[in-house]
């Protein structure tokens, strides 16, 4: 049986939707964590000339939600986010920038993860991310 919680698998189950479309790609999966980046590209960025809010939160609701999926509970059918909070401490206009998911928390019912956005090039912190996600059961 193939696994579905590789690199490949991921970044191929993201292809048609929003993390394919902004270019998200996962580079690092393991059991309570999980890794992905994004090369700053214009079309990440808002009119003002500064990335774009929405694309650092995909970027890290996409990292802690193939986490979440990672580390679902036997039995579990899926999940999803409840509840997401960033904090935006900086920004970037090019580069790459790269995405840390960890586990706080990973219950039958809930997950909570925390994710660090970085400039990949410079170390520099662009946002604090926190989300819970439901996880979903068959009925």
């Amino acid at each position: 049986m193939q696994n579905l919680n590789t690199l490949e698998s991921f970044n191929q189950r993201g292809k048609p939707f929003l993390p394919g479309l902004l270019g998200i790609v996962v580079t690092g999966v393991g059991k309570e964590t999980l890794n992905a980046e994004l090369t700053v590209q214009q079309s990440h960025l808002a009119p003002n000339g500064y990335l774009h809010a929405g694309s650092v939160v995909t970027l890290a609701d996409t990292a802690c939600g193939y986490a979440c999926i990672v580390n679902l509970p036997e039995g579990a059918s899926s999940f999803t986010t409840i509840e997401l909070k960033s904090n935006f401490i900086g920004t970037a206009r090019e580069g790459v920038i790269e995405c840390e998911a960890k586990a706080v928390h990973t219950g039958r019912n809930t997950q909570v993860w925390d994710a660090q956005v970085r400039h990949r090039d410079t170390g520099k912190l662009i946002a604090t991310f926190r989300c819970t996600q439901m996880i979903l059961w068959p009925k």
